[in-house]
């Protein structure tokens, strides 16, 4: 009996702060937050998340900042005939359950603009994403290194 209400007793706490640890918790979630490695002098970079809306409403990702550069944008490639060409967005949409990938080369990615330093593999450094109504989000972002093939280009 008294080894029962020993259990009870020790259970009791985890389980409570188990349901309490998503009390407040952005509906935002940002998984596989990185950025390309950079070379000296490299006046911008591209980083790349990606976020999935897990609440019941739709949101809006609206400014992001990092103390690594001057400014972050919200940039997305779409072809145009033969051409890539890329253009600044003022907001991502996700909508409820949403989730929104973003890769080299396709779609949507951030762009740092004003670098105040290289950004070197292994490294990491952090972000503040601005959603229209779940508020900011801190993320930090890891630096890879560049795939071989993409480094000639």
């Amino acid at each position: 009996m008294k080894l029962r209400l020993l259990f009870l007793a020790l259970a009791l706490p985890i389980s409570v702060f188990a349901a309490g640890a998503n009390i407040g918790a952005s509906p935002m979630q940002i998984r596989h937050a990185h950025a390309r490695a950079t070379v000296p002098n490299q006046p911008a970079g591209a980083a790349y998340v990606t976020l999935e809306n897990t609440g019941k409403s739709a949101d809006r990702l609206v400014s992001l900042s990092s103390p690594v550069a001057n400014r972050v944008e919200m940039h997305t490639m779409t072809m145009d005939g033969n051409m890539m060409k890329m253009r600044q967005v003022e907001a991502i949409e996700l909508k409820p359950a949403g989730l929104v990938t973003m890769k080299p080369g396709d779609g949507y990615h951030l762009m740092l603009t004003g670098l105040k330093k290289p950004l070197k593999a292994g490294e990491s450094f952090p972000m503040t994403l601005r959603f229209e109504k779940a508020g900011q989000v801190r993320i930090m972002v890891t630096v890879e290194a560049i795939a071989p093939a993409a480094a000639g280009h």
